[in-house]
């Protein structure tokens, strides 16, 4: 049974980080590419960042980039996102979710696993 497990989430100040990490158990990691989506009330499920199976390449959604940084650890299993210099906008449930469709992929359709997300809030 495949279980994608977000921590780290809470409410920061604007211009504030956080560190979210999520834990993949039940799958062979190495063979995932990883991503990260974000939700806000009333809006679609939205691409943010993506890193490949083996951490050499990643993608971002231009709203988070230079800000946030996608990155894994095979060891642990597991991916985490630094997100810095965080905005009101930024507030949202974050999923982490597992894909064995292309290198970086960032459509929401591509992924097979997901996690039950953790929230982010951003007071401004």
């Amino acid at each position: 049974q495949v279980q994608l497990v977000e921590s780290g989430g809470g409410l920061v100040q604007a211009g504030g980080s956080l560190t979210l990490s999520c834990a993949a158990s039940g799958l062979t990691f190495s063979n995932y590419a990883m991503g990260w989506f974000r939700q806000a009330p009333g809006k679609e499920r939205e691409f943010v960042a993506v890193i490949n199976w083996s951490g050499a390449s990643q993608a971002y959604a231009d709203s988070v980039k230079g800000r946030f940084t996608i990155s894994r650890d095979s060891t642990k299993k597991a991916v985490s996102l630094q997100m810095n210099s965080l905005a009101p906008e930024d507030a949202a449930v974050y999923y982490c979710a597992a894909s064995y469709d292309g290198a970086t992929p960032i459509s929401k359709v591509q992924y097979r696993y997901w996690g039950q997300g953790t929230q982010v809030t951003v007071s401004s």
